[in-house]
């Protein structure tokens, strides 16, 4: 951390090492109770955060709506795009499948290779072996759906070589510490995404795999795109590194079905040939958008980008948290991909 970064407060640090303290505990209790009572704490949440609750809402019957107009996904979740009881439902299992995705993220850093190999299905069996195969390098885009870590683990021992993912530097040096040790224990260096984009590349070129999550346009330099048919910013990272390296993304969603078992799909999603730098990056967010509406068709409860502002006529000025949306603009523009 910069020593001329202001220092956390005592709170913070507090907050950080009970969250340090709460993640090693949850590694070592049985998974069932533990999912169990994440059912319970996602209930507690929904009925707790009504401005969360609102967003999600708008955002489901979007994705809702679009599925049945498209014929895509689980005819069951249809409904949602015309039930308010349907939809209710829907952003209920979304709270719960949040509070899910946080006791297994704790949990990952104790996941050995055979739990990896028993929970994790490619239902694209060449995604992994086409990716490592990439003379450019292995290039990875997802979204935040389903438990996407887990499929970083699988694709990094597949590949054998470990991983690099950009993110966002939390505020607490404590917390920071652990999330750096812990992905390292699990084969992930994670990299600022200040100076992501020049370590992405040199990681692409000495054949480590890479792992960009492009569903949400966090530095604010994005480029629109149509998703679920309507005007949504992406983050153009993906492309521009593509671009640069040569390497060919590889889009993937991954979700949780309903024996447990955490299935993935994907695909390469090559830059398209155009006239321009600009033109080849746009044509590149709509093919990307195309493979990311195929995946959340799967499971939209399970994108945890339905708590956050996604198009703008339905953010309503608000944040999840009630704030106004704000664009944050401290970061460097290039990083455009963020964890």
């Amino acid at each position: 951390m910069d020593a001329s970064a202001p220092r956390p407060s005592w709170i913070r640090r507090l907050r950080g090492r009970a969250l340090v303290a709460g993640a090693w505990l949850l590694a070592r209790l049985p998974e069932r109770p533990l999912l169990a009572a994440a059912d319970l704490v996602g209930d507690v949440w929904y009925r707790l955060a009504p401005e969360r609750r609102r967003l999600a809402r708008r955002n489901l019957a979007r994705i809702a709506a679009w599925m049945a107009a498209t014929h895509q996904g689980d005819p069951a979740r249809w409904a949602a795009a015309t039930d308010a009881a349907a939809l209710n439902r829907l952003v209920r299992d979304a709270f719960r499948h949040a509070a899910r995705y946080y006791v297994r993220l704790a949990r990952a850093d104790a996941m050995s290779p055979a739990d990896v190999e028993r929970r994790f299905v490619v239902d694209t069996p060449e995604l992994v072996p086409d990716a490592l195969a990439d003379p450019n390098g292995v290039l990875f885009v997802g979204l935040h759906l389903g438990w996407f870590e887990l499929a970083a683990l699988y694709f990094i021992r597949r590949s054998g070589r470990p991983g690099v993912v950009p993110t966002e530097v939390v505020g607490d040096p404590d917390l920071q510490a652990f999330l750096v040790a812990s992905r390292e224990r699990m084969g992930v260096r994670l990299v600022d995404l200040v100076a992501a984009r020049r370590e992405l590349a040199a990681a692409l070129r000495r054949g480590q795999p890479v792992g960009l999550v492009a569903d949400r346009d966090l530095t604010g330099g994005g480029s629109e795109t149509s998703l679920f048919g309507h005007p949504a910013r992406l983050p153009a990272g993906p492309a521009l590194l593509a671009l640069e390296t040569g390497a060919v993304p590889r889009g993937f969603g991954t979700w949780q079905a309903k024996d447990g078992i955490q299935h993935a799909r994907g695909g390469p999603v090559p830059i398209p040939e155009g006239p321009t730098r600009r033109a080849r990056v746009e044509a590149y967010l709509e093919a990307e958008a195309r493979a990311f509406e195929e995946y959340v068709a799967e499971a939209p409860e399970q994108w945890q980008a339905v708590f956050h502002p996604i198009w703008d006529d339905l953010a309503e000025g608000a944040t999840a948290t009630g704030g106004r949306r704000r664009r944050n603009r401290r970061q460097a523009p290039a990083p455009e991909i963020a964890a």
